[in-house]
């Protein structure tokens, strides 16, 4: 079957996984989303992604619950693991102390800042990192916003190869006539504790329908709901520490908890496209106040 059709049928199952990381969803669903048998579908899935279904969906809600332990800590590690789709306490513990090295508990008290996040071993993070540091945080407005019909490219990794995704996209919308929408970044990982080329990346443009022709770019819908938003502006490097210190600073003592669908941007002026590398950007925080 031809790659393009393979990775399109992927990219629907990865559309259902990250629709809500707390939805429990066996092989045999994602498999028949992705219109395949389901052993077949475990044999493309792990040659599109690199990695077993099990594995990506167990690894991406520990990500979850990590920013849930760091930013929550009015909730017991038991209704985390649970909202983030873990049924059982003990064999939850033992994949996060896997993944992690270290028990809930304990990276619960000792994550309490992104300082010494992997990012900054990028230079031009740690660049924008020590720019931005001793920034007054921008007040966030609390928005409820609709869902959007997305056109869209992933990718693996943030640095400045995104640009790739960019430029596939922008030349898929003058190829098929689209008129340019809003462009979108969805942050899937969060970079404080996930190696920078393993966090995943979603380039969107936004449409009026979902697509009905796919291939290389493909079409989902981002939820809707409460949001905080907040202006930024900058240059290449400090998004991220951005960010960072919104989830430090801001989050813990707001009096609203983390949400478990992505967090995402609106670009004003997109960083990965600027000749001059600045960028202007509306990030939305997916929150409720329970």
């Amino acid at each position: 079957m031809d790659n393009k059709i393979q990775r399109s049928r992927i990219n629907d199952a990865l559309y259902e996984i990250h629709r809500d990381i707390s939805v429990n969803l066996s092989a045999k669903e994602l498999a028949k989303t992705a219109a395949y048998s389901e052993q077949h579908f475990h044999r493309v899935f792990r040659q599109v992604v690199g990695e077993t279904i099990n594995s990506y969906i167990r690894r991406t809600r520990l990500e979850h619950v990590a920013n849930q332990l760091m930013f929550d800590h009015n909730s017991s590690i038991l209704s985390i693991a649970e909202k983030c789709g873990f049924t059982s306490l003990s064999s939850f513990s033992k994949a996060f102390k896997t993944q992690f090295g270290s028990t809930p508990g304990k990276w619960r008290i000792t994550k309490t800042s992104s300082s010494g996040a992997p990012y900054l071993a990028d230079p031009e993070i740690s660049a924008g990192y020590q720019r931005i540091k001793n920034s007054p945080l921008p007040e966030p407005e609390i928005l409820i916003l609709d869902k959007q019909h997305v056109a869209y490219v992933r990718h693996k990794g943030y640095g400045r190869d995104i640009k790739k995704a960019w430029l596939l996209l922008q030349a898929w919308a003058m190829q098929e006539k689209k008129t340019t929408g809003q462009q979108i970044g969805l942050h899937h990982s969060n970079p404080a504790w996930v190696e920078l080329d393993h966090c995943r990346y979603v380039a969107c443009m936004t449409i009026d329908e979902p697509l009905k022709r796919r291939g290389v770019v493909n079409s989902l819908t981002i939820p809707g709901g409460i949001h905080a938003a907040f202006d930024l502006q900058g240059r290449y490097g400090e998004l991220l520490p951005w960010v960072g210190k919104i989830l430090d600073s801001w989050l813990p003592d707001s009096g609203y908890k983390l949400q478990t669908t992505p967090a995402f941007v609106h670009y004003r002026k997109n960083q990965f496209l600027a000749k001059d590398d600045l960028f202007d950007v509306r990030l939305f925080l997916p929150i409720s106040v329970l």
